[in-house]
């Protein structure tokens, strides 16, 4: 962790917003934020513009107090200093009071408000006090600073839980602070229990967050299919992350470029929910249909989106950010090289089927006449034993999604097995099992959602 000290600046009149503000009757300081890496020796308050007329006769007093700290200006003005006490990244101390921020250790995305300075009798007071959160928050309210100083009066106080401890008051927010907002403190001592009515005075402190380094870390591991030869009619992408991703313009950071390197307009279908896995780390990006399937008016008029024989890269941008706000770690590009369509169901009679020894957990292994959909053929392949049981293990597809292999968990036992594969699995032009892509794609969903599965039954002896 390193302090993010207060900092002396120029000062200039034409600075956006006050450090210091002046109110009828009210003290506020801004107080500095750490970061990671440990405290300075030295800090100073930064600031910035004075909204007052005659700034140039109290310039030379203020310049006085700026390596004290903070400055309130009012009919008697306080002094206020920052403080780099263990466990604390920003505290004012104002009026006697001491406002503090301080980190929760068991989790660093937590922090809780500690006011300081009460009398040992207000102290004593509020642990006696049934007080409801709204009366807690006329004593001491926390606050999001909104962008437009015109809303600062709409916005309610941040909800939580209030603590009196030994010395002290303390806010823990119900939700985590948000890096990069600004939270405003007010504390109302006349709200304190038993205290003579007087006209309100309010002590006021900012805290910000940090937003952290946004370090480069997620790249693309992998976009699948993994052939250097992809048919004309090629249905998706699955592109593989190494972290969560953000949600969003997806379309603006991935590219499709022809041999001459000139881009592929519109080639991909674009949609509105994104197809992201639960992990956010998995994304499906179909091509765009009508540019496959013969007939469609896309199709006739632009032509398809890759044509046989042709060589095309797919690109994915740099600044794609993750799930962190960070960009990729790296550009990703791959070229591969796009043979003719392929408009015939894959026909499971042809694959060669690969039998374990018995007694052992050696994988069994199907080897498709064709590239089959990777996602797919994880899910809609399994094995069954002669209870119709489906078997637990691990399945991997290798040799550029041509070969599906099953390791159980277990050893094979002696006895009758089928491989089950459900009708639903495609290969890469998005041709299942049950029938060509070209029939009737847009037929309706229950049709699509019926129960159907091909079996291919084995047998494991023994030895």
């Amino acid at each position: 962790m390193h302090w993010a000290p207060f900092t002396r600046r120029g000062w200039s009149p034409t600075q956006p917003r006050s450090i210091f503000k002046t109110r009828s009757n009210r003290h506020e300081c801004r107080a500095s934020v750490p970061s990671d890496s440990g405290p300075p020796a030295h800090r100073a308050s930064e600031m910035r513009h004075i909204p007052i007329l005659a700034r140039e006769i109290v310039v030379a007093a203020l310049l006085s107090l700026f390596l004290a700290g903070c400055v309130s200006l009012s009919s008697a003005t306080s002094r206020t200093r920052g403080s780099a006490e263990a466990g604390a990244v920003a505290t004012a101390i104002q009026d006697g009071l001491t406002i503090r921020w301080v980190r929760d250790p068991a989790d660093t995305r937590q922090w809780a408000v500690e006011l300081e300075g009460l009398s040992s009798e207000a102290v004593r007071a509020l642990a006696s006090v049934s007080w409801s959160d709204a009366q807690w928050m006329k004593l001491l309210s926390v606050y999001v600073e909104p962008m437009s100083s015109a809303a600062a009066n709409d916005l309610p106080p941040v909800q939580g839980r209030y603590e009196t401890l030994k010395d002290r008051i303390r806010f823990e927010p119900q939700f985590p602070v948000q890096p990069g907002v600004p939270y405003r403190v007010e504390v109302h001592q006349e709200a304190l229990p038993g205290a003579p009515p007087e006209k309100s005075r309010v002590t006021a402190a900012w805290f910000t967050l940090p937003t952290p380094a946004r370090i480069p870390k997620t790249v693309v591991q992998r976009v699948y299919p993994t052939s250097t030869q992809l048919p004309e009619n090629l249905l998706k992408f699955y592109i593989q992350f190494s972290g969560p991703m953000s949600r969003g313009g997806i379309y603006e950071h991935i590219h499709l470029l022809d041999g001459a390197g000139k881009v592929v307009e519109l080639p991909f279908l674009e949609l509105d929910e994104e197809l992201w896995n639960p992990e956010m780390t998995r994304l499906t990006l179909f091509i765009d249909p009508g540019r496959v399937k013969r007939g469609v008016r896309p199709l006739e008029e632009i032509g398809p989106s890759m044509q046989a024989d042709g060589r095309y890269t797919l690109v994915i941008d740099k600044d794609w950010r993750d799930g962190d706000g960070a960009p990729l770690k790296a550009a990703y590009r791959r070229t591969f090289e796009v043979g003719p369509p392929d408009r015939d169901p894959p026909a499971p009679a042809a694959w060669r089927i690969s039998i374990p020894k018995a007694r052992t957990r050696q994988p069994l292994v199907i080897r498709f006449a064709e590239p089959m959909d990777n996602a797919l053929a994880r899910r809609l392949i399994w094995v069954t034993d002669t209870g119709r049981r489906k078997l637990s293990g691990n399945v991997v597809l290798a040799d550029l999604e041509r070969e599906w292999s099953f390791v159980p968990d277990t050893d094979w036992p002696v006895g009758r097995y089928e491989i089950v594969a459900d009708t639903l699995l495609e290969d890469l032009a998005g041709n299942s099992l049950e029938k060509p892509f070209e029939v009737d794609v847009f037929e309706q969903v229950d049709e699509r959602l019926s129960k159907k599965t091909v079996t291919l039954p084995f047998e494991i002896r023994s030895r």
